[in-house]
């Protein structure tokens, strides 16, 4: 680096490139050349400087491949370098990345391919051999759903090599790469239907990114974070945009795994991670480890933190685990910071919204609630998405009256502070009284025993809805058995009339690629009925 590339000031190089996603690539090459960017599970390992001449070789085969500006392409990949590699060159190129998760069959691929309307899908050698569908490859499976308008490039023609020389640079027309620019449409994860595209742009990501770093938790070179979701959700995403705008190492981890976790955090001297849903949970569940307190890790974020075992988590890896909210619509909207955390930990609060985010409480015709009451959570500010592709009704639905609605339930008091209780949808009507899942299985998962719970809701002809929890156990006890004690211990805790009256066990329950619980696609099994006492 010259004498004057390493004099010039963050902030100038801010105002010239932290834009646009290429822009950001560059910026991390100019600042930090050799400082490592990404290092992979299978020790793949990239500086800045390698990555910006990564995606301009790759944003040069995928031109070559025939990608054009404001083109749809799909990227199906595993944690590996290629992805962020193409998701960075199809922005360079001015085109849209539509992910893939590597879980995904011929319907669900399928319903996204068509939707997206992608030209083309990038993937990697040996990939459909290490996925399978039942036996048909992969690749075959999505073929036979793709629409016969779509283009399938052949993997070799786009997935760069190990070793790449510099190529000529990729530069499109200035008027194709703008900070509005749509660089993913990021599909949902369909929890309540049909998954949704959301539309999402440069600004969306830097907005996020930027956050981080010029607030909580002040992210900069000298951190090492870590990411261990399917790179296709968006969580991996923000974590490698986050690295590019502070000159953070980003570790990815080929998924989560419980047992090595912790071990992978000391290996690679992480000093911060983010995680979600049932994570602490499956966290917990294996023996302590006299190294459990021997990291780097300063901060930890998560959202979901389980309340009733959150002091537990931190004391047993002695480190602070922060709550943090955000949807694929709209980044990272509300956060508990290092200034309040002691007084919110176990209460389950979220927090207050970041810098230059709106938060509101409304009713369902959109009056804003006076505080300490329970309504819809509502949203804006800068950097949300786009929109729904191709789905009007739906974002001017979601986007009604200026603000965008959450979908959740939620209070704020006094202070500004924001605690969640539930989905709007996500309510069991029991004889009048709603019901709020969330709060029902944050109780469940308050015992030692129960590693997992989903609430939902089961017709009743006297009551309109009753309440059932479908647990996975730490124990090998049947839902009978469970239920004579999780009965009385969720009494002790919450309103009878919100304690579930059918139980079921399971080994295992559905999750999205998001580790969320997948209520849509648990089928019922053999229940035990606490009230008429025997099995149904």
């Amino acid at each position: 680096m010259t004498d004057a590339l390493s004099e010039t000031s963050s902030a100038s190089l801010d105002d010239a490139l932290l834009e646009t996603l290429p822009g950001a690539v560059r910026r991390a090459a100019a600042l930090w050349p050799d400082r490592a960017a990404w290092v992979f599970d299978d020790d793949a390992s990239l500086t800045f400087a390698e990555v910006a001449t990564r995606v301009d070789a790759t944003a040069r085969r995928l031109a070559l491949a025939g990608i054009e500006p404001g083109q749809r392409v799909a990227v199906l990949l595993d944690n590996r370098p290629e992805f962020p590699l193409t998701w960075l060159a199809l922005a360079t190129l001015g085109a849209t990345m539509v992910p893939l998760n590597t879980k995904y069959r011929s319907a669900d691929a399928g319903y996204i391919l068509a939707k997206s309307r992608a030209v083309a899908l990038v993937t990697a050698h040996g990939l459909e051999r290490i996925l399978g569908d039942h036996g048909l490859p992969i690749l075959d499976a999505i073929q036979l759903a793709a629409p016969e308008s779509m283009r399938i490039t052949p993997p070799a023609e786009i997935s760069p090599p190990a070793e790449v020389s510099p190529p000529a640079e990729v530069s499109p027309p200035a008027e194709v790469v703008r900070p509005e620019s749509i660089v993913n449409v990021q599909f949902t994860s369909g929890t309540t239907g049909h998954p949704k595209g959301c539309r999402l742009t440069s600004r969306y990501w830097l907005t996020l990114a930027r956050g981080m770093v010029d607030g909580f938790p002040r992210l900069t070179s000298d951190d090492i974070m870590l990411t261990a979701q399917p790179m296709s959700y968006m969580d991996p995403q923000w974590n490698i945009v986050a690295g590019l705008v502070s000159g953070a190492t980003v570790v990815v981890l080929d998924g989560f795994h419980p047992t090595t976790f912790w071990s992978k955090v000391r290996e690679h001297r992480v000093t911060y991670f983010y995680c979600l849903a049932a994570m602490p949970s499956l966290m917990l569940t294996t023996p302590p480890d006299p190294l459990d307190t021997q990291h780097r890790v300063r901060v930890v974020q998560c959202s979901a933190i389980p309340p009733a075992r959150h002091a537990e988590i931190e004391q047993r890896w002695g480190v602070p685990w922060y709550e943090v909210f955000g949807m694929t619509e709209t980044g990272g909207d509300i956060h508990v910071t290092d200034v309040e955390h002691d007084a919110l930990v176990g209460s389950g609060s979220i927090g207050r919204p970041k810098a230059g985010r709106e938060v509101e409480i409304v009713d369902s015709h959109d009056a804003h609630l006076p505080r300490g009451e329970v309504g819809e959570l509502v949203i804006r500010g800068v950097g949300l998405m786009d929109g729904y592709d191709d789905e009007p009704e739906a974002t001017a639905d979601v986007f009604r009256n200026g603000w965008l609605h959450t979908g959740d339930l939620a209070r704020m008091d006094d202070d500004g502070i924001v605690t969640l209780i539930g989905r709007v949808k996500d309510v069991v009507r029991r004889a009048g009284e709603n019901v709020a899942a969330r709060e029902v299985e944050e109780t469940l998962l308050g015992h030692p025993a129960v590693r997992l719970a989903a609430v939902v809701s089961v017709a009743d002809d006297l009551r309109g809805e009753e309440v059932k929890a479908y647990l996975v156990l730490t124990d090998g006890r049947d839902a009978r058995e469970a239920a004579a004690e999780l009965h009385d211990f969720c009494s002790e805790r919450i309103a009878r009339f919100k304690v579930p009256r059918y139980w079921e066990v399971r080994d295992d329950l559905p999750r999205t690629a998001s580790e969320r619980v997948a209520k849509k696609e648990i089928t019922p099994g053999r229940t035990w009925d606490t009230q008429a006492g025997e099995w149904c």
